[in-house]
């Protein structure tokens, strides 16, 4: 088996099953585990990422590869014969904007495959259920996405209000119980419920000690933003379209990507209701809304007949600071900017990588380098960057200097 292009008969069954899911929304499926066939399994091998680090099995995606023929053919009969062990997940840490720590997960290349393969069928059956304003992690969906409408939402809509949530610790406090529920509304296939039991339950090595938490789902594994999904349909998008927006005395949307999302209200009161239902709701599902980092922000369109008008409040959603601002012809418009924790941490990355590059190599031979590497950055950065060097080759090289 060659790396020819996505598989045409894998799309098909993909595309049968995805119509189905479509035309009947009531309908569950129970017999869905038999497509995970050799082909199946090539398709999700041509879907994995290759370049990412291997996991506890040190199996690399090109060792993978060498004898693939024989490995898709073994992993089969594995998952064929209910004799699929899923590995344990190694769990690596990575700094935050506000400086404290993330764990992120690094399953096995194999693990992956098998996730992506579970996925593709998931994903054919429930993206018909998920809403529009949900944009992360799906096709056709993205970041850019979730931004336009954010700030096309609150032109179109008048929305004065800002509900901005954080969820604590959503992957790590997923609640199993409530995600197999959520699952088995839909999908009662024995198989595919048995793999994602085994997920959940392979554990987590870090520092060689190997523990098994009762709840949440480890960052960086292949199946855990479809879970999320999944789950987040169901406690907020579901429920804010049909309990919440009916309610509503004002306009009002949301937008989410992953487990961050942003409600917005025409209606100081109305935003005040939902963020005073919000942390019950995701309490009765086993999540806490964060209390400090949760508010209800004012976010009017200044009057444009005031010149001295200024905008009200600001709000950050996927890295971006939002907030009013007039145009050079003197329109108020909605505009973002990088968050700034984000910003100074870029910064001082800059001026690391400056101090660093200084000490090894002389002044005349890496200027140009440095000139090509942020050519392609903004004028702030490049700025940045410049600022940066001069202060590092100003450096006396007796202090600190490798030779």
């Amino acid at each position: 088996m060659g790396e020819t292009p996505g598989s045409l008969t894998v799309s098909m069954k993909l595309q049968r099953i995805a119509e189905q899911a479509k035309r009947y929304p009531a309908m569950v499926f129970n017999n869905v585990f038999h497509l995970i066939d050799r082909e199946f399994l090539l398709e999700a091998y041509r879907q994995t990422r290759k370049s990412s680090a291997p996991g506890v099995d040190q199996v690399t995606a090109t060792q993978y590869a060498d004898n693939l023929d024989d490995n898709l053919r073994d992993l089969h009969e594995r998952l064929r014969d209910n004799r699929y062990v899923a590995p344990p997940v190694e769990r690596v840490w990575i700094e935050k904007d506000d400086g404290k720590q993330r764990p992120i997960g690094k399953p096995c290349f194999e693990d992956k495959m098998v996730q992506r393969a579970v996925v593709m069928i998931l994903e054919a059956i429930f993206a018909q259920d998920f809403h529009a304003f949900s944009h992360g992690f799906r096709k056709g969906h993205s970041q850019h996405q979730a931004l336009h409408e954010l700030r096309e939402q609150c032109r179109k809509l008048h929305i004065n209000w800002i509900v901005d949530a954080d969820v604590s610790g959503f992957f790590d406090n997923l609640d199993w119980d409530h995600l197999r529920a959520f699952i088995t509304q839909r999908v009662k296939d024995g198989g595919i419920l048995r793999l994602i039991g085994k997920w959940l339950h392979a554990g987590v090595l870090e520092a060689g000690e190997l523990t098994h938490p009762n709840k949440g789902t480890p960052q960086g594994g292949v199946v855990s933003p479809m879970v999320s999904n999944i789950f987040l349909h169901q406690v907020l998008d579901a429920w804010f379209v049909k309990e919440v927006q009916p309610r509503m005395k004002g306009r009002c949307f949301v937008t989410r990507f992953a487990d961050d999302f942003i409600i917005g209200c025409e209606l100081e009161a109305d935003a005040r209701r939902v963020m005073a239902v919000l942390p019950k709701r995701f309490n009765r599902f086993g999540l806490t809304i964060h209390p400090e980092k949760t508010a209800v922000i004012a976010f009017k369109k200044p009057p444009s007949r005031d010149p001295a008008a200024r905008g009200t409040g600001t709000f950050d959603f996927l890295g971006f600071t939002h907030y009013w601002a007039k145009t050079r012809r003197g329109y108020w418009l909605i505009k973002r900017k990088t968050v700034r924790k984000r910003l100074r941490r870029f910064m001082r990355a800059i001026w690391t990588w400056c101090r660093r590059t200084a000490m090894r190599h002389c002044k005349s031979s890496i200027g140009p380098s440095v000139r090509n590497c942020v050519a392609i950055t903004s004028t702030m950065v490049y700025v940045a960057t410049s600022r940066c060097w001069k202060r590092s080759t100003s450096i006396p090289s007796g202090l600190g200097a490798t030779g």
